[in-house]
């Protein structure tokens, strides 16, 4: 997409601080670590006006959604949509790193969505 999300989250963080969470009590942006933070992401693409409707139809998102979790104890996760499917081709995969490095997997449903987001795509 030519999105460096790193530069652009910076500089959006930075024009507009006061409206993004205060979860870890800092006092100024951080360009090391802003963009890693989901809720700083969720806020980002938020403003960035790519959000989408959360629901329980597969259907609804396709290849290139980016999707938040809440997977409880106030954990947040964030992966994005590709175009493989499950075993049973009803859902799309999620690709996501939740510590042991990127993976594949079937679990767009496995925990709470807390975001729904499409950029679209001009070719």
């Amino acid at each position: 997409m030519g999105l460096d999300l790193q530069k652009e989250v910076n500089e959006e963080m930075k024009a507009h601080f006061n409206l993004y969470p205060k979860i870890w009590g800092l006092k100024a942006t951080d360009k090391n670590i802003d963009h890693r933070r989901v809720p700083n992401l969720m806020t980002y693409l938020k403003r960035q006006g790519v959000e989408k409707s959360i629901t329980n139809d597969p259907k609804d998102y396709i290849h290139g959604d980016i999707v938040c979790w809440n997977l409880g104890r106030a954990i947040t996760h964030i992966g994005i949509v590709v175009d493989k499917r499950s075993n049973d081709r009803k859902r799309h995969l999620i690709v996501h790193n939740i510590g042991s490095g990127q993976v594949l997997e079937d679990c767009l449903f496995d925990f709470k969505i807390i975001g729904h987001y499409r950029f679209k795509i001009s070719n």
